[in-house]
C-alpha cells in the first residue's frame, strides 16, 4: 500500500517522484542549466529510475519513442531549456504524427525572468502547440503533481500523442506538500451505439469481396487474433498501412502485407477489388490510398477509429465509427453472420501469384548482384520472431516493409507519418533498452549521417543492436522519383562522401565490417547476432536499385511501375 501521507518536496522532487508513481522506470535525456535540480534528484533516485544519456536531445525524443513503440507504455524525455527544448521538436514531431504516448519535460528559466529574453530562454509550449496533444506551462509547484498525472492521462486516453511539460526553474525549487497517488486511469472512451454496430453488420454480411484494413490504431489496441477471427468468420483478406506492420503474422495466409504506394501488389490489387473494406486504426493517407477519387469508386467503406478529426478526413466513408476500437470491433465480429466467398477467395489467390511473378522478375533482372531483396532472405532466415526491427527513412525503409517477415506484435519501430531521417538509431536503443531483445536497426547512409553521434550511446549503454547500413552512396528515395519522374536530374542527391563507416565505428568502440556480397553478408551478420554489443555492418548496394512495385503519386494500381522502364509509366 502506497503511502498518501503529506510530505514537504522541492518541485524538482516531485517531478521524480510522480513518474516512479506513474510507473516510470526508465527516462531519457541531456542535463543542462534548467534542469540541474531535477537531473539531482535523478541521481537521488537511481535506484528506482534510470536516465538514459543520449548524445544529443533529439536522440533521446527518439529513444523515448522506440521505448514506447516496443512496450506500448508512455516514453519520458527530459531536456533543459533553449536550445536542448528546441532539439526535442523533431522527436515530438515524429510522436504526434504516429500516434506515440510520449511525456516530454523541459526546464525554462525562473518565472521572473520569462519574456525578457533570458539566456536560453524559449517559449516551447508555443513552438510545440502544432505537434503535441496538449502542453503545460508550470507556475505553481502546488499544481505540478496533478499536471504531470493529467500529462499522463491525457497522453495515453483515446488516440495516444506526445504532451510537453515545462517547468521554471523557480517552480523547481519552490516548495510544497506532495501527497502520493495511484497511477492514472485513462479517460472513458465513446461506445459505438447498437445501431452503429448493426449497420456494420448489415454492410458487412451484404459484402461479397471484403477486405479489412488495418493501421496503428489496430496495432495499438492489441487486436491481433480477433482480426483473424474475423477474416475466417467472413471469409476476408487483410491488408494493413505501414503503421500496422507487425500487427499480423506474416505467416497468416489471408494478410497480404502493407498496401500503397511501394505496397505488395496484392494487398493493392484486393483493396483495389474489394466490395467492402473495414479500415481499422487507418488515416487512409495519400501514399495508402493514391487518387482518393478513385479509391473511393464503387466500394463501401467501414472506419473504425478512436479519433472524430479522422473519419471523413482524406476519404468520405459510408459508415464511421467513434469510439473505443476494441470494444467496437468485437461487438462486430460477434454481431457478423459465417460467410463463405470462394470466388473471392480464387482471385485473391490470383493476385498473390501475380506479386511472386513480379518479385521473381525483379530477380532475375538483377542476376548475382547484391540486391536489397537477397539482403532481407538472410534476415528473415537467421533473425527470430522476437527480433525487433527498426528503421530510418528511406527506400531501406519500404525494402523493410515490403520483405521483413513479422511473426510478433511491437516489433517494428519506424518514422512513418513524419518521414523522419535519423530516426532509427535512438529509436533501436530505446527499443533494445525496453525489451532487452536484440534488436535490428535497418538504415541508409544518408540517413545514418543524420545522428549517427549515437553511437557513442549504444557502446557507452552496449546495446544490442545489428546497424545495417544500406550504403549505396546516394539519397536514394529521392533519387528514384528523379529517375522516375524528374528524366534523371539528380540535384544533391548523389553525396559523393568519404565516410569510412567502419573506421567510424571503430572510433566510437563499435565493432563492425563491410560487405559486398551476398556469402559476406550472410557470415558477418550471423556473427552479429551472435555478438553482445553495436556491430556495424556497412553493406554496399547499387545506387540504381529502385523500390518496386511503386505506384505514382496520386495513381492507381493500373498505374503500377513494376520495373526501371519508361514503357511502364505511361
Amino acid at each position: 500500500m502506497q503511502d498518501k501521507s503529506p510530505i514537504t518536496m522541492r518541485g524538482a522532487q516531485i517531478i521524480v517522484e510522480t513518474l516512479i508513481e506513474q510507473g516510470i522506470t526508465k527516462v531519457f535525456g541531456y542535463p543542462g542549466g534548467q534542469v540541474l535540480d531535477i537531473y539531482d534528484e535523478l541521481y537521488k533516485a537511481s535506484d528506482r529510475i534510470t536516465h538514459y544519456l543520449t548524445a544529443h536531445e533529439q536522440g533521446a525524443a527518439h529513444a523515448a519513442d522506440g521505448y514506447s513503440r516496443v512496450t506500448g507504455k508512455v516514453g519520458v524525455v527530459i531536456a533543459t531549456s533553449g536550445p536542448g527544448a528546441t532539439n526535442l521538436v523533431t522527436g515530438i514531431a515524429t510522436a504526434m504524427l504516429d500516434s506515440i504516448p510520449m511525456i516530454a519535460i523541459t526546464g525554462n528559466v525562473p518565472t521572473t525572468a520569462i519574456g525578457k529574453d533570458s539566456f536560453q530562454e524559449i517559449d516551447i509550449t508555443g513552438v510545440t502547440l502544432p505537434i503535441t496533444k496538449h502542453n503545460f506551462f508550470v507556475t505553481d509547484v502546488n499544481e505540478l503533481a496533478d499536471t504531470i498525472r493529467e500529462a499522463f492521462k491525457i497522453a495515453q486516453s483515446g488516440r495516444p500523442g506526445p504532451v510537453l511539460i515545462d517547468i521554471p526553474k523557480d517552480v523547481q525549487v519552490a516548495e510544497c506538500e506532495f501527497v502520493a497517488s495511484e497511477p492514472i486511469e485513462l479517460l472513458p472512451q465513446r461506445r459505438a451505439t447498437d445501431e452503429e454496430i448493426a449497420k456494420a453488420c448489415e454492410m458487412i454480411n451484404a459484402a461479397k469481396r471484403p477486405y479489412i484494413y488495418i493501421g496503428g490504431g489496430a496495432a495499438g489496441a492489441g487486436l491481433t487474433k480477433s482480426i483473424m477471427a474475423l477474416a475466417e468468420k467472413i471469409d476476408a483478406y487483410i491488408g494493413c498501412t505501414f503503421m500496422g506492420l507487425s500487427a499480423m503474422p506474416n505467416s497468416y495466409n489471408r494478410f497480404l502485407g502493407m498496401q500503397g504506394m511501394h505496397g505488395q501488389y496484392a494487398s493493392s490489387k484486393a483493396n483495389r477489388e474489394s466490395d467492402l473494406v473495414i479500415g481499422i486504426g487507418v488515416r487512409f493517407s495519400d501514399r495508402a490510398t493514391g487518387n482518393p477519387e478513385e479509391y473511393k469508386r464503387d466500394a463501401k467503406i467501414i472506419q473504425l477509429d478512436t479519433d472524430l478529426a479522422e473519419i471523413n478526413k482524406n476519404i468520405k466513408v459510408d459508415l464511421g465509427i467513434i469510439g473505443d476500437i476494441t470494444d467496437t470491433f468485437l461487438r462486430i465480429l460477434d454481431g457478423v453472420a459465417k460467410k463463405k466467398h470462394p470466388k473471392w477467395r480464387k482471385d485473391v489467390e490470383a493476385y498473390k501469384q501475380e506479386g511472386i511473378e513480379i518479385r521473381n522478375e525483379t530477380e532475375r533482372l538483377t542476376g548475382d548482384s547484391l540486391t536489397p531483396a537477397k539482403i532481407f532472405k538472410i534476415i528473415n532466415r537467421i533473425k527470430d520472431k522476437q527480433t525487433i526491427i527498426v528503421t530510418d527513412v528511406g527506400q531501406h525503409q519500404m525494402w523493410t516493409a515490403q520483405f521483413v517477415d513479422f511473426e510478433s506484435k511491437r516489433r517494428f519501430a519506424s518514422s512513418g507519418g513524419l518521414g523522419t531521417m535519423g530516426y532509427g538509431l535512438g529509436a533501436a536503443i530505446g527499443a533494445n533498452i525496453a525489451s532487452g531483445d536484440k534488436t535490428i536497426l535497418i538504415t541508409g547512409d544518408g540517413s545514418f549521417g543524420m545522428n549517427l553521434n549515437e553511437l557513442a550511446t549504444a557502446v557507452t549503454y552496449n546495446s544490442n543492436i545489428v546497424i545495417i547500413i544500406m550504403n549505396n552512396g546516394v539519397l536514394g528515395m529521392v533519387r528514384q522519383w528523379q529517375t522516375l519522374f524528374f528524366d534523371k536530374r539528380y540535384s544533391n542527391t548523389e553525396l559523393n562522401r568519404k565516410t569510412d563507416f567502419v573506421k567510424l565505428a571503430d572510433a566510437f568502440g563499435a565493432r563492425s565490417s563491410r560487405v559486398f556480397n551476398a556469402e559476406e553478408f550472410e557470415t558477418v551478420f550471423a556473427e552479429a547476432m551472435e555478438y553482445n554489443g553495436p556491430y556495424v555492418i556497412d553493406v554496399a548496394i547499387d545506387m540504381n536499385e529502385l523500390v518496386l512495385p511503386m505506384l505514382p503519386p496520386g495513381g492507381t494500381i493500373g498505374d503500377i511501375i513494376t520495373k526501371n522502364d519508361k514503357e511502364e509509366m505511361k
